[in-house]
C-alpha cells in the first residue's frame, strides 16, 4: 500500500534523508520513529507530495507520488504536526469546506456528520476552530485527513502537545482506524509506537537503522535473556545455588532484605531455565515469590541504535540543518 525505495533529500551539501526504504502493508499501522532532527517530517512531506525528493521513489496506493501526484494525493490523508485549521470557521463549516475541495460529491453533510462522530468532535460541531482545545484541534485535524475516506493516512506527531487523557483518546482513535486505512505514524515518542503500531521503522540522521515489529526488535537486539526472580530465604545461599544452574551466565542481587532477595539472572541466549530456577528454589526449601522474564524495552533498543549512530556523527549540526530544511 505504501512502498518507499531509496528515498533521499538533499539541501545543498546536507543530506536530510539518506537512501530510506520501507514498506507498509494494507491496513497496517507503521511507526516511523526517530529523535528530533532525524528526517521524519521531511520523509512524511515527500510521501504526501508536499515536497520533492532528490532521489528515489514513493508509491502510495498504487500511484507514484512524483509521476502521478494528483492520483496519489486523492488516496492520501495528511495530518501535519500543526493541524491546518481555519480559526474563524466552525468545525462543521471547516470539514464541509475540506470535503468539497477534496472532491466529496455525494451527501457531504452525511459524510461530515460521520467523520465528526468517528473523531469524537460532534459535540463541538458549531464551535469555532480557533476556540477549541489542543486535543479537539488535533481530532478535527484528523477529521480533515479522513473526510475523503483515503486509503492511506500519514500522521506527523499526532499526539504532540496533548495531555495524558487526550493522548490515550487519540491512540484509541488511531488504532480503530487500522484495517480500513494504511497508516504511517511519525513520532519521537516511544510509547506511541509500542502501544499503537504493528511495525517500526527507526530512523536516525536521515538513515534507516532498523525495521521490524516491536516484539521482533526486542528479541533480535536484546542479547542474553534476563529473568527476574524474587524468593524468601537466605540471600547468599540462594545466590550461590542460582549461579550453579546450567545456562545461567550471571546472577545479580538487585535487592536484599532480612528474609528475602530479588535477583536478576542472565541466561544464555536461547536457553529456557525457568523450570530449573523454580526447582532450585523449591528444593532448597525457600519460597518462590516471583519469576518472570525481563525483556529489553523499545526505549533500550531505540537508545542503543541511535546512540551508536550519533557517536559517529555531529548531531547538533545535523539537527540544525533538518530544522532549516523542514
Amino acid at each position: 500500500m505504501i512502498e518507499v525505495q531509496h528515498l533521499s533529500k538533499r539541501y545543498g551539501p546536507f543530506t536530510a534523508v539518506d537512501d530510506v526504504s520501507f514498506r507498509a502493508e494494507s491496513g497496517e499501522i507503521l511507526g516511523f520513529l526517530g529523535p528530533n532532527g532525524a528526517g521524519k517530517t521531511t520523509t512524511m512531506r515527500i510521501i504526501t507530495g508536499y515536497m520533492p525528493a532528490s532521489e528515489g521513489t514513493a508509491i502510495v496506493a498504487g500511484h507514484d507520488v512524483f509521476a502521478q501526484p494528483i492520483e496519489a494525493k486523492r488516496k492520501t490523508g495528511y495530518l501535519p504536526e500543526t493541524p491546518p485549521l481555519y480559526p474563524d470557521m466552525t468545525v462543521r463549516e471547516y470539514l464541509t469546506f475540506v470535503a468539497k475541495i477534496k472532491g466529496v460529491r455525494k451527501d457531504i453533510k452525511g459524510r461530515v456528520d460521520e467523520v465528526m462522530k468517528k473523531t469524537w468532535v460532534a459535540d463541538m460541531a458549531d464551535r469555532h476552530c480557533g476556540k477549541l482545545s489542543k486535543g479537539y484541534k488535533q481530532r478535527v485535524g484528523l477529521g480533515q485527513a479522513l473526510i475523503h475516506n483515503p486509503e492511506v493516512l500519514v500522521l506527523d506527531e499526532p499526539t504532540a502537545g496533548l495531555d495524558p487523557k487526550q493522548i490515550i483518546e487519540t491512540r484509541q482513535l488511531i488504532r480503530a482506524l487500522a484495517g480500513n486505512h494504511t497508516i504511517v505514524l511519525s513520532t519521537h515518542i516511544l510509547p506511541e509506537v509500542s502501544q499503537t503500531c504493528q511495525k517500526v521503522v527507526i530512523i536516525n540522521k536521515g538513515k534507516v537503522v532498523a525495521i521490524d515489529t516491536p516484539d521482533a526488535l526486542t528479541q533480535r537486539l536484546s542479547g542474553a535473556v534476563t529473568m527476574y526472580l524474587q524468593a524468601s530465604g537466605p540471600v547468599d545461599d540462594m545466590h550461590r545455588a542460582l549461579q550453579n544452574i546450567a545456562g545461567v551466565v550471571r546472577v545479580n542481587v538487585a535487592d536484599r532484605k532480612d528474609d528475602s532477595g530479588m535477583f536478576e539472572v542472565d541466561t544464555e541466549k536461547g536457553a529456557d531455565v525457568r523450570r530449573e530456577l523454580a526447582t532450585t528454589i523449591v528444593r532448597g526449601g525457600w519460597g518462590l515469590l516471583e519469576l518472570r522474564p525481563v525483556r529489553a524495552s523499545l526505549e533500550d533498543i531505540f537508545l542503543s541504535l541511535t546512540t551508536a549512530e550519533t557517536a559517529t556523527s555531529e548531531p547538533a549540526a545535523a539537527e540544525e540543518q533538518e530544522v532549516a530544511g523542514a
